[in-house]
């Protein structure tokens, strides 16, 4: 028997039939309040408990400390997959078989010239321009390339836009992180895998030798899959109402760089490294600061501790940490601010103010470290985010056009003042 909830006001009851997801969560269909009741609508800010769609592809249980995408658990991708792998499967809804693994690969190698004349529009960009800026501004610019809307029917038709983003975003951000250091562009090695290029596109120096580091590569293809999908979280909601205009892939997936450039979203393992540069500015005292942090009438707050939706230890961390330790330890770092970070990591992992408040490390704040580590700006931080969620943003924007989702349109509750006379300006 399906489940029902009544809404009960004034007197007057309004049933609603109860939605049950495949993990036994439950949700309440309101689509008809509207219309039902005469115009009473839901105030929700921040969506905190609304539940904008239906999505197969990422289960997220935060109670739990549980992420899986399209079912597979992440410490499982993360030990077993690589990152086009997974991208895969968030994008088609299945792990590929060698055969569509090798196509997929060869198809984004083939696609993964950018043209001439966007040089030309990245020159326009001085070097302290944001990179997220930058980023966003580049690949809305694709679109002046790609004229053509895609055919959402045509599955060709989609696969290729697919292939050609997936192909030329990682350049682009490559780009970007070369201007803004001064360094000539880097147009990659067909013969490296998606993160081996990616890396040398980003890093490699017009006169010394490139050296591959497989400790490195293995980290990057752990931090782009950790950050693949998220659920419904603000860049990725973002991508979804704006392709629900019917906007194009390129142009939706702008819009969703953009959201993610905030400090209270992607932006976050940025701010993560600049409180810990500013802790060395101040003497590098650790326990000073880990007073602070629990001083409730102190303003100062950890960066990177605890998370908005999991409320037991971040999944992501657990895997990321062992191999941030690796990336230090091959690499040998010896860097004031990446030891404050292993001090305030092993205070919150021990003391029992942390402990019981679970405000453990997350995700950002380890990103934020191996990051640094391997000598990208802190101001990049946010595109290496952006790149990582990429094959994300994709899956949800391909879902939402397929399941021919309506435009988004939210409501709201008018606080504004009643109606007014117009006073011609020699009047007020």
């Amino acid at each position: 028997m399906s489940k029902t909830a009544t809404l009960e006001i004034d007197g007057k009851k309004y049933e609603f039939p109860v939605i049950k997801g495949t993990e036994d969560e439950y949700g309440i269909d309101i689509k008809t309040l509207r219309s039902d009741s005469g115009g009473i609508i839901t105030i929700d800010p921040g969506y905190k408990n609304t539940g904008s769609c239906e999505s197969a592809i990422t289960f997220l249980d935060g109670e739990k400390g549980i992420l899986r995408y399209r079912g597979y658990s992440i410490e499982e991708l993360a030990e077993k997959a690589d990152f086009l792998e997974v991208a895969y499967l968030l994008i088609f809804g299945e792990l590929p078989t060698k055969a569509q693994l090798d196509k997929f690969n060869n198809d984004i190698k083939e696609q993964s010239e950018v043209d001439e004349d966007m040089k030309k529009i990245l020159d326009g960009f001085p070097k302290t321009a944001h990179p997220m800026g930058v980023l966003s501004s580049l690949t809305s610019a694709l679109i002046a390339f790609n004229p053509s809307s895609v055919d959402v029917s045509s599955e060709e038709a989609m696969y290729k836009a697919i292939v050609k983003i997936m192909a030329k975003f990682p350049v682009l951000a490559a780009w970007t992180m070369r201007k803004i250091k001064g360094l000539p562009l880097d147009y990659g090695d067909d013969s490296l895998g998606y993160v081996e290029n990616f890396h040398k596109m980003m890093l490699s120096k017009p006169n010394k030798g490139y050296e591959a580091n497989q400790i490195v590569y293995d980290a990057l293809d752990k931090l782009l899959i950790l950050h693949a999908d998220h659920e419904q979280n603000c860049s990725t909601s973002t991508v979804r109402i704006v392709g629900s205009s019917h906007a194009g892939l390129f142009a939706s997936l702008s819009a969703g760089i953009s959201a993610l450039w905030g400090p209270l979203h992607g932006g976050a393992n940025q701010a993560v490294i600049e409180m810990l540069e500013a802790i060395k500015a101040d003497g590098g005292d650790t326990a000073k600061y880990i007073a602070k942090a629990k001083d409730k009438n102190d303003p100062f707050r950890l960066m990177g501790f605890g998370h908005r939706v999991y409320k037991n230890f971040d999944p992501r961390a657990k895997i990321i940490k062992t191999a941030a330790e690796e990336v230090l330890g091959d690499l040998g770092i010896e860097d004031p601010v990446l030891d404050i970070a292993k001090g305030l990591a092993d205070v919150a992992l021990n003391d029992e103010y942390f402990v019981s408040r679970k405000l453990y490390p997350n995700v950002d704040f380890y990103s934020g470290i191996i990051y640094r580590a391997l000598g990208i700006p802190t101001e990049m931080f946010t595109v290496m985010f952006a790149v990582g969620r990429l094959p994300g943003w994709i899956a949800q924007w391909r879902e939402m056009r397929l399941r021919k989702e309506p435009i988004g349109r939210p409501r709201q509750i008018y606080i504004g003042e009643n109606h007014r006379d117009f006073k011609p300006i020699d009047q007020r």
